[in-house]
């Protein structure tokens, strides 16, 4: 028996946050679980540093002068991974899925901070997992994500 959600996507009707215990959404900064009711095209978004998207490999390390805050850090991940939703038609509130990598688990509240920033009230489900490192020198975070498109969306092949 398929239950009730607690709240659809703005943009994407077809995928359903659920909170097993809605009156406590707020204390969460991400979706215990996302129903994906009509399974549209899938996008997934390979991870997010704060270098840039296109660069030299093997990696030159002068293209990869990242700030020192997770913050500042975070917002260049994400605005890497808007770029490629912006390219595709798609909004912060078609991600379904979250995966980030932190090199240091204290840094987890400034990220989450500026995940909102982008997300807004959308909670996709999320997994946090601490790393070793990540692919260059002083990058802290990694962002990977999954999104639906909408099954209305046309979008470029």
């Amino acid at each position: 028996m398929k239950r009730n959600g607690f709240r659809p996507s703005p943009t994407n009707p077809d995928l359903i946050e659920v909170q097993t215990v809605p009156e406590r959404h707020f204390d969460m900064p991400y979706a215990p679980a996302i129903r994906v009711d009509s399974l549209g095209e899938l996008l997934f978004i390979s991870g997010a540093t704060p270098s840039p998207l296109y660069h030299q490999h093997p990696h030159v390390l002068t293209e990869h002068n990242h700030p020192v805050d997770i913050r500042d850090q975070t917002r260049l991940a994400m605005e890497t991974v808007r770029s490629i939703l912006d390219d595709q038609g798609l909004t912060w509130t078609d991600i379904v899925k979250v995966t980030k990598y932190l090199t240091d688990m204290r840094d987890q509240d400034g990220m989450v901070e500026v995940l909102k920033e982008y997300f807004g009230d959308w909670r996709p489900a999320s997994t946090t997992i601490c790393i070793n490192q990540l692919s260059t020198q002083g990058a802290r975070v990694e962002l990977d994500m999954i999104a639906v498109f909408p099954k209305s969306a046309k979008h470029a092949a």
